[in-house]
């Protein structure tokens, strides 16, 4: 009798097991590498360093600086699947699951699908799970709740949600609301959680900060500052879920660097594993869009989410210099 078939089983056996080790082990191996990158133009008007910092513990960072008044350049969010009716609001506010807004969709597809230049993830959303790298929602396409307000191009997406702010994007500036419309001339917007809203300078006080900040975990943020004439904005990505590569940033950790870069108010939008940062590569519209961050989804590393909503933005390309 032949032991062929005997090992042959055996190593279909093996190749079975360490299959999606090697696909894992893949995707680590091509994480962006750590290293620290000096100010760099993108486009016209936006900015980008990445920060690798070790204590007090590991952290990949992204800082972008855009000028919402430079030329060309125009915000841009998801747009919805239908126009939002009265009886849509009123749904909302008894049950915001009985309103699905807009269909779920990677970042990098939405930055591809409106020919953008840069985008990130923005609103919290539902229905949402992440049980096995096989069972999760939503995917791509399936029709999502939004948590806080959202505008496309001038339309109503989503109505607001109690203890949310609004980023309203005006002609050449940026406004953020709390629990409240955006301001009439509003094209875009998009919400989240509130990290401080005031007219006056950031505060200092170390009472308001473990108030305010009151989840001391590091985590994978995306966190939204706006200048005190709001003109400049400041979006502070961070890389988590990664143990030995990137453990997360704190909400104070995240607020204090943003009010460094001079921001006077800042926002929290969706993270953990939603947290994406994509920019159109090498300027072609038709080529694979570039994700500048370390995505993980189902905790494998390099996998993309769907999500709910996004903010993205048109640039001009940077002069051709030689």
């Amino acid at each position: 009798m032949s032991i062929w078939p005997g090992r042959l089983r055996e190593c279909l056996i093996w190749m079975g097991l360490l299959a999606p080790l090697a696909l894992y082990g893949f995707r680590i191996a091509h994480r962006p590498v750590l290293e620290s990158t000096a100010v760099q133009p993108l486009f016209e008007g936006i900015t980008y360093q990445r920060m690798i910092e070790r204590r007090p513990r590991s952290q990949v960072l992204h800082l972008l600086e855009i000028d919402l008044t430079a030329a060309g350049l125009k915000p841009f969010s998801t747009p919805g699947i239908g126009q939002l009716t009265d009886e849509d609001a009123i749904k909302s506010t008894i049950d915001k699951s009985a309103v699905r807004e807009t269909q779920a969709q990677k970042t990098s597809n939405f930055l591809q699908t409106h020919g953008l230049q840069l985008a990130v993830n923005a609103n919290f959303f539902y229905p949402f799970e992440e049980n096995s790298p096989w069972n999760y929602g939503p995917r791509e396409s399936d029709a999502v709740s939004l948590v806080g307000i959202a505008m496309s191009d001038g339309e109503m997406v989503s109505y607001e949600h109690p203890r949310y702010s609004t980023l309203c994007f005006l002609p050449g500036r940026a406004v953020i609301v709390f629990e409240d419309f955006c301001p009439d001339g509003t094209m875009q917007a998009v919400a989240g959680q509130s990290l401080w809203l005031s007219s006056g300078p950031f505060p200092d006080d170390q009472k308001f900060l473990e108030t305010q900040f009151d989840s001391p975990k590091p985590y994978a943020l995306n966190l939204a500052g706006i200048s005190e004439n709001g003109t400049r904005l400041w979006l502070l990505l961070s890389d988590g879920k990664q143990p030995l590569y990137s453990e997360g940033t704190t909400l104070e950790e995240g607020a204090l660097r943003l009010k460094a870069e001079g921001a006077v108010e800042v926002v929290q939008l969706d993270g953990g594993g939603s947290t994406t940062l994509v920019i159109e590569n090498s300027g072609e519209a038709a080529s694979t869009p570039k994700i500048l961050n370390a995505v993980v989804h189902t905790k494998i590393p390099g996998r993309e989410r769907p999500v709910a909503n996004h903010l993205g933005f048109f640039a001009e390309p940077l002069p051709f210099r030689n």
